[in-house]
């Protein structure tokens, strides 16, 4: 069959297109990657040299499906050329260029990339050189403002100038600059920013690169950050051959410096830009469509599209409330069961929530229940370090003679500082109920501060202790507990991938997946729209932005849960389209789907 056959007329529009740039709003499930591949394969079918073309992605695995894809294509049409175009990540890329330009900053070719543990120890020694109070200046936080001011390109003296904390982190950044030059090595970050000083300040570089490459392309465009975006742009100013494609109803990473404004903006941006539309959806159905474009219609800040489906109406979306997260799991378990026996596999299976956290109680219900499950891309709840550091107190004050607890808490809180927890810990195992054990052990090890010192993510690490206290709290004493624990934490750990095993994620990681049967669990609010969420406009449209994500997920059957109080989000969803039941331990019933009947009693 013809490559172009496979395509619909609008994609072949796209992947066709003349040179000039040209923005690709796909809309979920529309054939995104199919017609990206598609172009590349268009500008190679025509005859530009292939070293000539280079495609950024944002994954290793998403480049390496694109050179398969490409490869394939060329094959069939008996296109020969003698190698791909540079197919890779922004940092790839950058690391490409640092290779030749890195003399520019001091640095042989044969330079160092840091990873994160690399950074943090040079951090960790600036802090001690410049005596700085750890309290105040954790290696996490200057870190962080080390990534910012190089990500967002901040000019180093007016971000000083901001506040006093922003004053020190200058300082620090200065030294840390330093100490990578001296080590011959560049940190992750500088493959992007160091690449865009070279460009803006070596304008031979900046011809010599423009002239290789005069043609690029660009994945999941919503996703690039300020100095991400600089680089492209700087890269395709000369001969305008930019192609981007993505959907900015599913930028959701502005936590990782992604800003979807660039895609907003961007025929403001360059003058001769065209904007093509993809909106048929092939994976939903089209009662899932519908839902989910009344959703995301609510946001204002977007690229408007009317997405739509040839599949057929499908199911009704099905909203459930349960009583408690508890008795949500266990349910969710016994719906997973019924699918079972109605002959589908478990990997056509996907439970969504919006953070960690909630991976607890459906974990327990999945293991008590026998559903085989993995953790997709993270770890299991009580395989979390946060967790095990709790745990292996609690276990130590219950059993002063537990060696394994007792070297992880003096490893984890130093000699000094570990002895201390740990001689009172067996008095007050004895004393106390168990989550108030936990605060103890929380406060007195000043265990908030050591998150916060090592760690960026503590939110989220927060939220799983949060988890841990709340389950903790129904037990009568420590010891039943900890035999819970033990029992559901066997076999923890990074799972092995199984073929046939319920997908639990969170709607972050669910992006750019499908499933028959999708679940999205806990859909509360405070839960989605996270409470941090809701005091700002923009965070509260990302989570709308996520919540839509974790719908357009499903291919067949949706369905959507919550206990307490429910989300604003499901009161954004057409009435007509959802089968709406409440569960209780006694029955499960229907009701109408209205302001009055969503709130439990």
């Amino acid at each position: 069959m013809n490559h172009w056959s496979k395509l619909s007329p609008i994609q072949r529009q796209a992947a066709q297109h003349a040179n000039g740039p040209l923005l690709i709003a796909a809309g979920a499930g529309s054939g995104k990657t199919l017609t990206l591949t598609s172009r590349l394969f268009h500008l190679l079918e025509s005859g530009v040299d292939s070293q000539k073309i280079i495609a950024i992605t944002f994954t290793n695995k998403a480049a390496k499906e694109m050179a398969h894809r490409i490869h394939a294509f060329a094959v069939d049409a008996k296109i020969n050329f003698s190698e791909l175009p540079f197919i890779g990540t922004f940092h790839s890329l950058g690391a490409r260029i640092l290779k030749e330009e890195g003399h520019f900053f001091q640095r042989t070719n044969g330079f160092t990339i840091f990873d994160e543990e690399d950074s943090a120890n040079l951090v960790k020694q600036i802090i001690k050189i410049m005596d700085l109070p750890k309290d105040r200046y954790s290696p996490a936080m200057l870190i962080g403002k080390i990534s910012e001011i190089k990500n967002e390109l901040y000019n180093i003296e007016t971000f000083a100038a901001t506040n006093k904390q922003n004053q020190v982190a200058t300082a620090v950044f200065r030294a840390y600059e330093a100490m990578l030059e001296r080590n011959n090595a560049f940190d992750f970050d500088d493959l992007i920013t160091k690449v865009v000083l070279v460009l803006e300040q070596k304008p031979e570089a900046l011809a010599l690169y423009q002239e290789r490459w005069q043609h690029i392309l660009v994945d999941e465009f919503q996703d690039v950050n300020t100095s991400q975006y600089q680089m492209i742009s700087l890269l395709a100013r000369a001969h305008q051959n930019l192609f981007v494609i993505g959907d900015d109803a599913q930028s959701i990473y502005s936590f990782r410096g992604s800003d979807f404004r660039n895609f907003l903006n961007f025929s403001k941006d360059w003058e001769r830009a065209k904007i093509i539309k993809l909106e048929e959806n092939y994976r939903s159905t089209k009662n899932i469509i519908r839902a989910a474009s009344e959703l995301i219609k609510k946001n204002t800040l977007q690229t408007p599209k009317d997405l739509w489906t040839n599949n057929p109406e499908g199911s009704l979306i099905r909203v459930t409330a349960f009583r408690n997260g508890e008795e949500e799991a266990w349910g969710i378990g016994e719906k997973i069961q019924e699918l079972i026996r109605t002959g589908e596999a478990l990997k056509d299976i996907a439970i969504l929530y919006r953070t960690n956290a909630q991976s607890r109680a459906m974990e327990q219900a999945c293991i008590q229940q026998g559903v085989a499950y993995e953790i997709f891309g993270g770890l299991k709840f009580y395989a979390r370090k946060e967790i095990k550091d709790i745990v292996a107190g609690l276990r130590f004050s219950l059993n002063p003679n537990d060696s394994v607890s007792k070297e992880r808490i003096l490893k984890t809180f130093n000699k000094k500082g570990g002895e201390t927890i740990l001689r009172d810990l067996p008095r007050l195992g004895e004393e106390l109920p168990i989550h108030e054990l936990i605060q103890y052990f929380i406060e007195n090890t000043k265990y908030v501060e050591y998150l916060e010192r090592h760690f960026k993510n503590v939110p989220e690490r927060l939220e799983n202790i949060k988890e841990l206290i709340n389950f903790a709290s129904s037990f009568k004493n420590g010891h039943d507990f900890l035999e819970k624990v033990a029992l559901l934490s066997s076999g923890d750990g990074r799972p092995k991938l199984q073929e046939n095993a319920v997908k639990l994620m969170t709607m972050h990681m669910a992006k750019g997946l499908e499933f028959k049967h999708v679940f999205l669990i806990g859909i509360n609010e405070n839960l989605i729209p996270h409470e941090r969420s809701l005091m700002n406009n923009d965070d509260l449209e990302e989570e709308r932005r996520l919540m839509y994500v974790g719908m357009t997920r499903a291919k067949e059957n949706l369905h959507l849960s919550f206990y307490d109080l429910p989300s604003r989000f499901l009161g954004e969803l057409p009435p007509e389209l959802i089968e709406f039941k409440t569960v209780s331990p006694y029955r499960e019933e229907n009701r109408d789907w209205d302001e009055d009947s969503i709130y439990l009693d």
